[in-house]
């Protein structure tokens, strides 16, 4: 429910699209330190995609790698406003990666996503885009970047506008910032939050998000990775799920995180003593709040 094409573009990938690439210089341009680290190796590699064919073999790489891990259903988040921000034809690399989608072995949907520090007026054809879209497998619209310099109130009117435009809802708060952030983004009508971990700050938010039952999108390794926690022992999945508000586990950028699906739920089981039977609850919660059903005939698509 929360990944992001671009982050998930592995090293063997980048070494694909450009084999002139070395380990060392890759290396070296995916070594952060805190979350402006990250948002750094997340442009650079973002700067690798020159096209609609680049884009389409990070797509396919994924999806290969998701359908060996047994996912059966994935939304995945294109950053719609950096390949604005490139000056780059976003009609055409979305054709291209909606092509990829229809080939998928796993069913796949759209989450398009603004950077929130741009502000409104450079997000809106980013909104634009994506409800004009909705038919050829978008599902909803986000924001992301840097949580402080863009406001979640900025964007209310754009919200508003694509959830009348059949467009579903996230946002990314209360990840880096504070508990108001995700007060914030409820406040333009996000359905999901991604990440949202600073409501555990919060007793009056956390009973809110369970009594409507509002899922938070938590990503463990990543909180870990940009410095969003300082420890596995200071992160509150495990607070916010004894609190009862919805969690559905996800890796966010993969590829810049070093983590799988997979490797994400046996943390949640060593780091945070979920059992069996709570991972199987968050595996559920995954298909219970996703935009979309999966459509695909597979087994495991069964809830």
């Amino acid at each position: 429910m929360h990944l992001h094409l671009e982050g998930a573009a592995e090293p063997e990938t980048l070494k694909e699209l450009d084999p002139s690439l070395t380990d060392e210089e890759i290396r070296a341009a995916l070594g952060y330190t805190d979350f402006a680290g990250f948002i750094q190796s997340y442009i650079w590699v973002s700067r690798r995609l020159r096209g609609p064919s680049d884009y389409a073999l990070i797509a396919r790489r994924l999806f290969e790698r998701l359908h060996a891990q047994g996912v059966c259903y994935a939304e995945v988040t294109l950053s719609a406003g950096v390949i604005l921000w490139k000056q780059q034809d976003l009609a055409s690399i979305f054709d291209a990666l909606a092509e990829e989608a229809v080939r998928s072995p796993i069913p796949v949907r759209w989450v398009l996503d603004a950077v929130r520090q741009f502000g409104a007026e450079a997000a809106a054809p980013v909104f634009d885009f994506a409800a004009e879209h909705i038919r050829d497998g978008v599902v909803a619209i986000g924001i992301g970047g840097f949580e402080a310099e863009g406001p979640a109130l900025w964007f209310r009117d754009l919200y508003a506008k694509a959830r009348d435009r059949g467009l579903r809802l996230t946002c990314h708060a209360g990840e880096t910032t504070n508990a108001q952030s995700v007060w914030d983004a409820l406040a333009i009508g996000a359905e999901r939050i991604g990440h949202g971990i600073r409501a555990v700050d919060d007793p009056r938010l956390t009973g809110h998000l369970r009594e409507r039952q509002i899922p938070l999108e938590i990503c463990i390794t990543s909180n870990l990775r940009t410095g969003a926690v300082t420890s596995l022992a200071e992160h509150p999945a495990r607070r916010l799920f004894d609190a009862g508000v919805p969690l559905i586990l996800n890796t966010d950028d993969p590829a810049l995180f070093g983590c799988t699906l997979e490797s994400e739920y046996d943390l949640a089981a060593r780091a945070f003593g979920f059992t069996s039977e709570d991972l199987a609850e968050l595996a559920a919660n995954s298909l219970r709040f996703a935009f979309s059903a999966p459509t695909k005939s597979s087994p495991a698509a069964t809830p």
